[in-house]
């Protein structure tokens, strides 16, 4: 199976039919279990008042063994860690540094005497070489007095960050006003899936998702070049995904394949009328109308609130044709569409089901 393909169906079916060698599939289990992440989405809200606030989500990290792919993540540093570490700058145009003890913390160190400097009684972490090295580069801090201790000078510059643990702050929720907000209700940020992927695979790699829901991860995984597998048995999903997906396409953007399910023309006929809308609609990635009767009209909508109406009938008038889908449409309805093109009009769609 080629990968960069947003598929409809079960997922455990489709499953079945991936290569071994395209997605490792993980077997939950304590040996397999890598650790707990604690995802912090929010700060508390007025309901802290009455019970404790929910304010996180956890994120099972497992593997299916231990040579597995692990790549650190670093978080930024902050202005008060910066005045609290980076104490120090010999105004060489290096910049702030911090220092690192290079005494062995445990026995089984290097021991040898360093222009005049002895260490402890565990030795030098570092071998005579490397401490000459790091003394050429002008990365040795040397104490005034000999019997002080010989530290290793760690430039802010330099510095990646701090290594992050399982415990995740600065990544909140997709707000309503946020410009990634599609309104799918288990919509998680980009951010948060861009580490999660960035940690746990590298450039190429197949990123899997098999409930891919508004389809952040595929569209994160598609933005870090990572191949990658998207499955919903919701119309809904995979449209919505399909969309965010061709929204960032490029000129150099890898081609992705969109399976779809081919349905049987005369159970559409004659299936229930509000099913058969619901079906429908969500086809074309849209919301089905909760109310069915006394709707003016409007069976569903887009998601970007264009109306839909459906008619489960034949030979549909002029009258009805306001953005219709239907089995056929009369002739006067058909050119009635035609004239309102011409006229400047916003053109009427008209999707016949075959």
């Amino acid at each position: 199976m080629t990968a960069n393909q947003l598929i409809l169906g079960d997922n455990l079916e489709e499953l079945r039919k991936i290569e071994n060698e395209c997605v490792d599939f993980y077997i939950f289990g304590e040996e397999n279990s890598r650790g707990e992440i604690i995802w912090q989405r929010t700060n508390a809200h007025n309901d802290a008042k009455k019970k404790l606030a929910v304010l996180k989500d956890t994120i099972w990290y497992y593997s299916k063994s231990t040579d597995t792919i692990y790549n650190p993540i670093f978080e930024t540093i902050t202005e008060k860690y910066t005045g609290d570490f980076y104490k120090y700058d010999d105004k060489d145009g290096k910049g702030l540094y911090s220092l690192g003890d290079l005494t062995y913390t445990r026995s089984g160190g290097y021991n040898y005497e360093y222009k005049g400097y002895k260490p402890n009684i565990n030795g030098w972490r570092c071998p005579f070489e490397t401490m000459q090295q790091w003394d050429k580069e002008e990365l040795i801090y040397f104490p005034n007095a000999k019997t002080g201790r010989l530290h290793i000078k760690r430039y802010l510059s330099n510095s990646k960050g701090n290594f992050l643990g399982d415990v995740w702050t600065g990544i909140t929720n997709v707000q309503g006003a946020s410009k990634e907000r599609i309104g799918y209700p288990t919509q998680k940020p980009e951010a948060l899936l861009k580490r999660v992927i960035e940690m746990a695979s590298n450039e190429g790699d197949v990123v899997l998702d098999p409930f891919v829901g508004g389809g952040t991860t595929v569209v994160v995984a598609d933005k870090l070049n990572r191949k990658w597998i998207g499955i919903d048995q919701s119309v809904a999903a995979i449209k919505v995904s399909d969309l965010r997906l061709k929204k960032q396409q490029g000129l150099y953007s890898q081609p992705c394949e969109l399976h779809l399910h081919v349905y049987n023309y005369n159970f559409l006929r004659n299936q229930n009328a509000f099913e058969f809308e619901t079906f429908i609609i969500e086809q074309f990635g849209g919301i089905a109308n909760k109310k069915q009767r006394s709707d003016f009209g409007l069976d569903g909508k887009m998601p970007d609130n264009t109306p839909i109406q459906v008619k489960q009938s034949d030979n549909v008038r002029r009258n009805i044709i306001d953005n219709f889908i239907a089995f056929s449409f009369s002739k006067n309805a058909v050119e009635a569409v035609d004239k309102q093109g011409l006229d400047g009009m916003d053109a009427i769609k008209l999707k016949i089901i075959e």
